[in-house]
C-alpha cells in the first residue's frame, strides 16, 4: 500500500515539476493531478471545489482556490512567491468559510504549508513538493479513507508527550517513596 501510494505521488511530482507555476494558468490543473496523487479520480470526484466562495461581511466575496468540506481549503500562489506573506489571506478565508475545514494548506507549487488553526497559529508542517512522496503523511488528510497525518510541528502532540513524560517521571519518585511535595516542586522546576 505504501509503494503505491508512493508510486502515485511521485507520478503527481514529476508532472509538478513540468509547470511555470503559474498561478491563475496551472493551479486548477496542479491541484487535480495532486488530488490524482492521493488516489482520487480528481478533484470532482472526490467532492472539492475549485475557486468556492468565501463571504466576508467586511471584505465581500472571494474565492478560495480549493475547498473540500469538512477536510481542507487550499490556497494557490505562483511558484517562487513567500507563503509568509499569505498567512493573513489563508487565515481569513478559513474563519470565513462554514463548516470551517479541519486544515489549510498554502501552496506555491515548491511546497505546502499546512495549518490546524483549531490548534495553533503556526505552521503544523511545511513539504516541499519533492519531500511529498516520502512524507505524504503531513498531507494524509487528502487520501479518500481516513488517514490520521503525520506532522512535524504540531505543538498540541508535543505538549502531550511532554506532559506525558512529566507525568511519568513524577510517578516514578513518589514509588520509590519521595515526599509528594518535593517531587512535585521538582519534577515542575523541570519543566520551567
Amino acid at each position: 500500500m505504501a509503494d503505491q501510494r508512493r508510486d502515485l505521488l511521485d507520478t503527481f511530482v514529476k508532472y509538478a515539476t513540468t509547470l511555470s507555476g503559474d498561478e491563475k494558468g496551472e493551479a486548477q490543473v496542479f491541484l487535480d493531478r495532486l488530488f490524482q496523487g492521493f488516489g482520487h479520480a480528481g478533484y470532482k470526484e472526490a467532492g472539492a471545489t475549485l475557486e468556492s466562495r468565501v463571504r466576508a461581511k467586511d471584505k465581500g466575496t472571494r474565492f478560495a482556490d480549493l475547498l473540500w468540506t469538512p477536510r481542507v481549503l487550499i490556497e494557490m500562489k505562483k511558484r517562487g512567491q513567500n507563503l509568509a506573506l499569505h498567512y493573513d489571506q489563508a487565515r481569513d478565508y478559513w474563519h470565513d468559510t462554514y463548516p470551517k475545514p479541519r486544515y489549510v494548506v498554502l501552496c506555491n507549487f515548491d511546497e505546502f504549508w499546512v495549518y490546524d488553526f483549531f490548534n495553533q497559529s503556526d505552521p503544523v508542517d511545511a513539504v516541499r513538493l519533492e519531500e511529498v512522496p516520502n512524507r505524504y503523511l503531513s498531507l494524509a488528510f487528502l487520501f479518500p479513507e481516513e488517514v490520521k497525518p503525520q506532522f512535524g510541528n504540531d505543538r498540541v502532540a508535543v505538549s502531550r508527550k511532554a506532559a506525558n513524560a512529566v507525568a511519568e517521571a513524577f510517578n516514578e519518585l513518589i514509588a520509590r517513596g519521595e515526599d509528594r511535595a518535593r517531587a512535585q516542586r521538582f519534577v515542575l522546576q523541570c519543566v520551567f
